[in-house]
């Protein structure tokens, strides 16, 4: 009998790979016709190569939410609402952690299920702050006074700026892409950059160079910093083992009274080519690693991220990362999820650079906020949705 080859794409750190890795053995074990093999990418080519191009070589792939309305103008990926069992769906829907299966859900499809869910929480170094009594920052001005100490890092590279930016606009009173021409109103606009400002000026130069996997590095390996105040969150840093230090995790802090700051949707999604000769199999992989066995236990213990809800309260994943999931669901649950049109992701590649020259050359906030609507207007000339 021919062996049935399933292709797969991911990310390259632990939390992309090893756990695909540990289900995928499992998935061959209980199904011996099945072979799965799964190549992995760097994480800014997660985020910026063109999915089209990877479907036409691989059945199965790893995504981010905001290339679904590229899948949905270009064909490249199946839409699943008529292939997955509908309460296997339903049951995705009822169990998601924060936005994470909604993300999936463009244009009257599903074009992936979630089986990641991360967004920007804080982190901290315990024995370092207990070293020094200093509690853990819970408001803004205590996460000000900290990074006036030279103990705060931020990932700095231009993605994670801009997801900041959505965040503290937010925090100044209004979401982004409300309107059809403009990111942000102006009022609101200035009031975040001022905010970025007044932080990354006193934040280590070399963070600009750092993605939240270098920061969670730099923190685990090394006592240079203290304290994350936002990075998209690993929970392999609260493992055992994982690095040299553990680093703790929690919600991000209170911006004002009674307002905690909202952070931007991340996590993965699992999606099937079109292009796929294997398509009955694709599907039965797909809803069994997404389902809450597998998540909260194969999935969970071989350092994977669950998006399936259950698994974060699940008693034996957390007790893997010391509680990272617990710890974190609040952060989780108030998540602003990304624009999704075809287009959104031309303007995401080139605005985070625009906030990075801002923080970093000192330009100018109005022309920095000029630049970046003027992005988004160009980004959408051929498409109108969200």
């Amino acid at each position: 009998m021919n062996k049935i080859i399933l292709k797969g794409i991911t990310w390259g750190h632990s939390r992309g790979i090893t756990p695909l890795l540990a289900i995928s053995q499992r998935f061959s074990e209980l199904h011996p016709e099945v072979s799965l093999i799964w190549d992995k990418r760097t994480l800014q080519e997660f985020a910026d190569y063109p999915i089209e191009a990877l479907t036409k070589k691989y059945d199965l792939l790893i995504i981010d939410h905001p290339w679904v309305g590229h899948a949905a103008a270009t064909g490249c990926i199946l839409p699943l609402e008529n292939k997955v069992p509908a309460e296997h769906l339903m049951d995705n829907l009822q169990h998601t952690v924060g936005g994470s299966h909604q993300s999936y859900y463009y244009d009257n499809h599903q074009w992936a299920l979630a089986i990641d869910a991360a967004a920007p929480v804080a982190s901290y170094r315990g024995d370092l702050l207990e070293k020094h009594d200093t509690p853990v920052p819970h408001t803004w001005p205590e996460v000000m006074e900290l990074a006036k100490k030279g103990k705060v890092a931020v990932p700095s590279i231009p993605i994670d700026l801009l997801m900041n930016f959505y965040m503290l606009c937010i925090a100044e009173g209004n979401e982004p892409f409300k309107s059809e021409e403009k990111v942000i109103d102006n009022m609101t606009g200035l009031k975040a950059l001022d905010t970025m400002k007044a932080l990354w000026s006193l934040i280590d130069k070399k963070m600009f160079a750092y993605n939240p996997i270098e920061v969670a590095e730099i923190m685990s390996s090394t006592d240079d910093y203290w304290y994350c105040p936002f990075a998209y969150g690993y929970s392999n840093y609260s493992r055992n083992g994982y690095a040299r230090y553990l680093l703790t995790y929690t919600d991000i802090v209170q911006f004002s009274k009674n307002k905690w700051l909202r952070s931007t949707l991340g996590g993965t999604g699992l999606a099937i080519s079109s292009s796929t000769n294997n398509e009955t199999w694709s599907l039965r992989f797909a809803v069994w690693s997404t389902s809450a066995e597998i998540q909260s236990t194969l999935y969970a213990a071989h350092g994977g991220q669950p998006g399936h809800g259950l698994a974060w309260h699940n008693e034996m994943a957390n007790y893997y990362c010391h509680n990272f999931f617990l710890n974190t669901l609040a952060t989780m649950d108030r998540t602003y999820t990304r624009p999704r049109y075809n287009g959104y992701l031309t303007f995401q590649d080139q605005a985070g650079a625009l906030l990075q020259a801002y923080l970093w050359k000192k330009e100018r906030p109005e022309r920095t906020l000029d630049k970046i609507n003027s992005l988004y207007r160009n980004s959408k000339i051929h498409t109108t949705k969200i």
